[in-house]
């Protein structure tokens, strides 16, 4: 019987039209139907013997809330004949109408969730309890768009039950041993984090936007020249790289672009046009791989007012010492036209980033010293040091490319001033397994008219050793930043183009963030999930306005 592995992902939505993601158990022709009104069908393509499907819909109108069927080759496989979770409601493609207020959820760094009944190790998953509310109050609240901003599978981290599906392929005891090493083991991943009824069905009804973070690769991905050149001296790295790679730009990326995107991408149109697109997208990603210019994972979306610059802030970096850059010279012009391109168009400027740009101050002034070691500036046994330093502690965020915090600082004065100045900018991130709120100062006289925030929020469904949530709320005190300017007399530092504050948190446990927009207003909402005996829910923790 014809049916889907995988999905629906609902992906891309505006106003009359949508794309919907999925992975089918065999090729065909994928068709999606609302009712007797709108739908959309695509063939199947094929990589590395999997069969996947990017179904544009058309048709839709503004502000409706249309639910769907998926069918392939006319057997309908969506909803699934035999609902796990019956309770749920039909999925919807909800468009954006006439109302100008956008919600956008976000969060990172996501375990999979344990089967049903058993022992979650790490506590409840945030995007459960918000499938539950959803699924509770169909016509309530809910997302405009969900922000996945990276780690959303863990290649390096895997669970006991993938160990034992990897050990039936392959001996453990070789490299890289309980880490997965190819495609086929990465669409394990997905189908482990994905196939969670909850989350499958949330995902079928809330739009995604996903960007790539390290474990989705591995841990400390792209941390320097040294580290890579380590790694390609491995039997088994390259593999395991470009089936990342490949995977990603699979299972996430094609998501992320428009209709007019896709159009226009060559790649897409080879991978549709060949009986087998494997060979075309491993080309890609070999690319990719030996080239940080070659290839674009950055993308901008709008809702209504609100714009988003989605920043790939790990594949697009220059490691080369003395040259460190956080984006190439290419990519960084990109983000500044982004940004600053129309901004008559859009009232609060969101840039999303995996890593924050702001850091507690300790941990900020460590990364910037332990570069400055890194480059030779001490020497080249303070140098060996640094780079040991540097992997062992992770001290490679924005912080550690001091050039591209500060032009990143002037990129934010720029796009937050003027008569066109959106109401707010916003920094969203995650990748540090905790929650806060900060807010840069600039010199006196240089401010922007904006009011500009750091939005962390991480992870959405992980944990975090207590000697971290200690070093986390130390790194923001007092004491702390004493400590931070030793570091950065000793490095010969000079002072960073903005100062910063904490204004909310830190906050731990599995969360998530919402942005809800109207207007030249925005507020701000932190939430945990939380096990009760009815189930999971989030709870409000913090709520603030941020627009000025």
């Amino acid at each position: 019987m014809a049916g889907l592995r995988l999905g629906p992902l609902l992906r891309y939505v505006d106003g009359s039209s949508a794309t919907l993601w999925v992975e089918t158990d065999r090729p065909g022709t994928v068709e999606v139907r609302c009712g007797q009104g709108p739908g959309g069908k695509a063939g199947t393509f094929r990589v590395a013997g999997h069969d996947y499907a990017l179904v544009q819909v058309t048709g839709l109108a503004p502000g409706t809330a249309t639910p769907y069927e998926v069918f392939l080759d006319g057997t309908r496989v969506w909803p699934l004949p035999q609902d796990p979770f019956p309770s749920f409601p039909p999925s919807v493609i909800a468009t954006p109408g006439p109302d100008d207020r956008t919600r956008v959820a976000f969060g990172s760094c996501r375990w999979a969730s344990p089967p049903t009944g058993e022992t979650d190790p790490v506590g409840p998953d945030a995007l459960d309890a918000l499938a539950k509310r959803i699924a509770a109050d169909p016509a309530g609240e809910r997302p405009d768009v969900l922000l996945l901003l990276g780690d959303q599978v863990y290649a390096d981290e895997t669970s006991d039950a993938t160990q034992k599906w990897l050990a039936g392929r392959r001996d453990l005891e070789e490299p890289p041993g309980i880490q997965v090493a190819d495609y086929e083991e990465y669409t394990h991943l997905y189908y482990e984090s994905w196939l969670d009824p909850q989350v499958r069905w949330l995902l079928s009804t809330v739009p995604t936007c996903m960007i790539f973070d390290d474990h989705d690769v591995i841990d400390d991905w792209n941390t320097s020249a040294s580290w890579v050149e380590d790694m390609r001296a491995t039997s088994w790295w390259r593999e395991r790289v470009l089936s990342g790679l490949m995977s990603y730009w699979v299972y996430q990326h094609l998501g992320n672009l428009s209709p007019a995107d896709l159009a226009a991408d060559p790649l897409y149109a080879a991978v549709r046009e060949h009986p087998d697109g494997t060979d075309a997208l491993r080309a890609f990603a070999s690319e990719a791989e030996a080239d940080a210019t070659a290839v674009r994972w950055s993308y901008r979306r709008d809702f209504g007012r609100v714009r988003l610059v989605m920043v790939d802030s790990r594949a697009a970096r220059v490691l080369e010492e003395g040259r460190r850059s956080m984006l190439d010279a290419d990519e960084a012009a990109w983000l500044r036209e982004q940004a600053l391109d129309g901004r008559d168009a859009y009232d609060h400027l969101l840039i999303g980033t995996s890593l924050p740009w702001l850091l507690p101050h300790l941990v900020h002034d460590a990364e910037a010293w332990c570069t400055a070691l890194c480059r030779g500036d001490k020497g080249p046994r303070w140098a060996r040091f640094g780079e040991k330093l540097r992997r062992a502690a992770d001290l490679e965020h924005w912080s550690a490319f001091p050039e591209s915090f500060d032009e990143l600082a002037g990129l934010i004065a720029e796009a937050g001033t003027g008569t066109r100045a959106p109401a707010t900018v916003c920094v969203l991130s995650g990748d540090v397994h905790h929650a806060y709120v900060a807010e840069p100062r600039w010199p006196r006289g240089a401010a922007p008219d904006a009011r500009v925030v750091q939005l962390t929020c991480s992870p959405v469904h992980n944990s975090i050793p207590q000697s971290m949530r200690l070093g986390f709320r130390f790194g923001w005190s007092a004491v702390a930043r004493g400590l931070g300017r030793v570091f950065a007399w000793h490095g010969g530092l000079d002072r960073p183009a903005v100062g910063w504050r904490k204004t909310g948190g830190p906050w731990f446990g599995n969360q998530l963030m919402t942005l809800t927009a109207h207007g030249r207003s925005a507020v701000l909402r932190l939430e945990h999930a939380q096990q009760e005996a009815t189930g999971v829910r989030l709870r409000t923790v913090a709520e603030t306005r941020l627009s000025r």
